[in-house]
């Protein structure tokens, strides 16, 4: 073991049945039978005390004292009865981790690696909201105009040409966002890796550690963005082939039952981007490893990204809606200008300053949404096959001998 992204080898120890290579507790004394493995000089099971007791025919006098220190005084001292601390040479101490020390670790990589971690999100989402910013300003088409005192099929097709349009129109600034997060990710969860072996990392080691995982990782994106589509295309298109109002009840329904399948698969298929940047493993290795991490542990895993979702939310929210309101301030008619004739009517200022802002809220939840994927999946090999041994050793950490 080593203390690159590799450490987390799946040979080291696989999932679900324990197999060769985990680390198994040590087998329990049998004690039945006669004598078991018990010596003939100890006490029988369930007999013994600490506490001291007078010689068989003798009787003590009120406030005689035991013949030797201590006996009959219960234990003092800090921590007894207590496990001892778990070591913590990184961010994370090396045990199962609870949701706050998930979230906490993620805080405390990027208080760590602050350089690196703000050097990166901020560079990257600087390009991307470019990108984003001379998109919508110079390649997005007007959208279709709506007739509002439309009715019936007429309504409908103008509300499905809307909708085809909004579509296309987020399409290219999603494509961008997600280039950019496939990248942040790929960089962020290498000095994740590194922050709970309380390893040093600096930008360029990070990145020749990512670089050749990072074409497998944009595939594995890639796939699980065609299979979201598929499933709410299954879900909305017989409705919107019947074309009617029972076809847009149709497509609610399925749309519902699609979202669950979506989300349900969404979770399952967490963990397979630090799967394949940690392991190395290959697309399909990845999402089968993720599947297997996460079995019997859907609602913990969806109740931890659900936490991560609302505080992204919060602080996108927190910083956004000030943004906003500055950018409509120094765009001259630029609200009622949205409100007759869409977004593509912003001036340079009001997408500059919202450019800014995104800025800022990307630079804060990359890190954070990075690291909860990591340190989940570090959680999840740590609860089923005792990573913490193997981290313990990468690590360095007295006591923890290499395996002969």
């Amino acid at each position: 073991m080593n203390d690159t992204p590799g450490w987390a080898s799946p040979g080291s120890a696989p999932s679900g049945d324990q197999e060769a290579g985990v680390p198994r507790p040590s087998e329990p004394v049998d004690d039945s039978g006669p004598a078991g493995n018990r010596s003939s000089t100890q006490p029988p099971a369930g007999q013994w005390s600490p506490q001291w007791s007078p010689p068989s025919g003798s009787t003590p006098g009120p406030g005689t004292p035991p013949p030797y220190p201590g006996w009959g005084v219960p234990p003092q001292g800090p921590g007894w009865g207590r496990p001892p601390a778990a070591a913590k040479p990184g961010v994370i101490p090396l045990r199962p981790l609870g949701v706050g020390e998930i979230l906490d670790g993620a805080v405390s990589t990027m208080r760590a690696h602050w350089r690196t971690v703000l050097g990166l999100t901020l560079a990257v989402s600087v390009v991307a909201q470019v990108a984003i910013l001379l998109v919508q300003r110079y390649l997005l088409p007007e959208p279709p105009s709506i007739d509002r005192n439309a009715t019936g099929s007429e309504a409908l097709r103008q509300a499905t040409d809307s909708l085809r349009s909004s579509l296309l129109n987020s399409a290219p600034p999603l494509l961008i966002s997600m280039l950019a997060t496939i990248f942040t990710t790929a960089v962020l969860t290498v000095v994740i890796s590194r922050s709970v072996l309380g390893r040093p990392v600096t930008l360029s080691d990070a990145w020749a550690e990512a670089k050749p995982r990072l074409l497998p990782l944009v595939g594995l994106t890639l796939l699980l963005a065609v299979m979201a589509a598929a499933i709410m295309t299954a879900g909305i298109l017989p409705g919107f082939l019947i074309g009617d109002t029972a076809g847009v009840g149709l497509a609610f329904i399925g749309l519902l039952a699609a979202g669950g399948v979506f989300l349900w698969l969404m979770v399952r298929f967490c963990l397979a981007s630090p799967a394949l940047m940690l392991e190395r493993q290959s697309i399909a290795a990845s999402m089968r490893r993720s599947a297997k991490l996460v079995r019997g542990a859907w609602w913990r895993t969806f109740g931890v990204l659900a936490l991560t979702w609302l505080l992204t939310l919060i602080v996108t929210l927190v910083i956004g809606i000030p943004f906003g309101i500055i950018a409509m301030a120094v765009d001259d008619g630029g609200l009622s200008a949205f409100l007759t004739d869409g977004a593509t009517s912003f001036g340079w200022p009001f997408l500059i300053v919202s450019a800014i802002g995104d800025v800022v809220i990307a630079t804060i939840t990359y890190p954070l949404s990075a690291g909860v994927m990591a340190l989940l999946y570090v959680d999840q090999r740590i609860r089923r096959e005792a990573l913490d041994l193997d981290l313990a050793r990468a690590a360095g950490l007295p006591g923890y001998d290499d395996r002969s």
